[in-house]
């Protein structure tokens, strides 16, 4: 009966966050654009991401390993995807994207803990820990099918002065 009612408020959370689904953000945003691939390293699970500025530049922290970011915007833009467990994401390859992009994913997570604590307030705590998990698994799952794209863009080599 719990896994059937989990489901069931899995997919009423799903149809309330409509456009503003992680992982449809992703597929329909983000791969939809000119992209390359980032592949994390094997990261600590339920480890959370830290954004540290040091001397270097700024670094995305989760767990024992630091990743450098080439800015703050990246930073934020991987942070979400470590916090959902990704291994490999699309990252757009036009930087001026990378910043409203990272908003939008942010609000999408807290939207989406948002709903889910509202829906199931009437259930435990433990229940809505385990929607928590499964909705996170199933974000995890629609990323990792919809693929992190290629290593390296692809750059057209035409140009409109050789028509």
């Amino acid at each position: 009966m719990l896994m059937t009612s989990a489901a069931q408020y899995m997919a009423e959370i799903q149809g309330q966050l409509g456009d503003s689904w992680l992982a449809g953000i992703y597929r329909e945003r983000i791969l939809k654009t000119r992209t390359r691939s980032y592949q994390f390293p094997p990261l600590a699970r339920n480890a959370s991401p830290e954004i540290h500025h040091t001397l270097l530049g700024i670094e995305l922290k989760v767990g024992r390993r630091r990743m450098l970011c080439p800015d703050l915007a990246t930073a934020r833009y991987l942070a979400v995807f470590a916090r959902i467990g990704c291994k490999a994401v699309a990252i757009p390859y036009d930087i001026t994207m990378i910043s409203h992009l990272a908003d939008e994913l942010e609000s999408s997570w807290h939207r989406m803990l948002l709903v889910v604590d509202g829906g199931a307030r009437d259930h435990s705590a433990a229940f809505r820990a385990r929607l928590r998990t499964l909705l996170i698994g199933k974000v995890r799952d629609e990323i990792a099918a919809a693929g992190a794209g290629a290593r390296i863009p692809e750059f057209k080599q035409s140009t409109k002065q050789r028509r």
